[in-house]
């Protein structure tokens, strides 16, 4: 009989503190704050009174060569901040705009694609109303798939590569389409509409 109560006594606490537990937790769950996550900031187009019609990331593929457009930033070249990227990297620094951008580039085809000493041809284009300038940084230039500062670059058939391009404006903005060839397979998006 002891036993038995022993048992009782023991099945009852074990079930008392599991409510309780449970309690604790809903309540402490409860309690917590819901998290803020701050937006991820892919642009400042609107700055240059661009509107746009997708949202960042953009991908345009052509010939089995995707260019996807991850964060773009509009500078003037005189700023602090463009100034330290093209001291940091050696870009030139001419224009009226200095244009910062992180994109992916990837190869699905079967080939090698490149831009080297062994193909020299744009394989994506940014357009603003008029085109601007790649710009080169001269401080990398040597350094093939460079993930900070990219000129040089090959991707062998299913390779990808991020990496950050500089590009010298002095047009007006008007809009914003990104143009990709490759195997004279041309393609193109726009991320603002045709016409401002």
């Amino acid at each position: 009989m002891k036993k038995t109560m022993i048992k009782a006594a023991l099945a009852g606490s074990m079930l008392f503190s599991l409510v309780l537990g449970q309690v604790v937790v809903t309540n402490a769950a409860a309690a917590k704050p819901a998290a803020t996550v701050a937006p991820v900031v892919r642009d400042n187009l609107s700055s240059y009174g661009l509107k746009k019609d997708i949202e960042l990331p953009v991908t345009v593929t052509a010939g089995g060569f995707s260019y996807t457009l991850e964060k773009i930033m509009i500078m003037e070249t005189k700023s602090a901040a463009a100034q330290a990227l093209i001291k940091k990297y050696g870009y030139a620094s001419e224009q009226k705009y200095f244009i910062w951008t992180k994109m992916t580039i990837a190869n699905n085809s079967k080939a090698v694609v490149q831009f080297s000493s062994k193909d020299l041809s744009d394989k994506w284009r940014l357009n603003f109303g008029e085109e601007a300038y790649k710009s080169m940084p001269v401080k990398m230039a040597d350094f093939d798939n460079n993930t900070e500062a990219l000129w040089t670059w090959s991707l062998a058939p299913g390779k990808q590569l991020t990496s950050y391009s500089a590009y010298g404006y002095d047009g007006p903005f008007s809009l914003v389409f990104i143009r990709v060839e490759n195997k004279g397979v041309r393609n193109y998006k726009y991320v603002t509409p045709m016409v401002q």
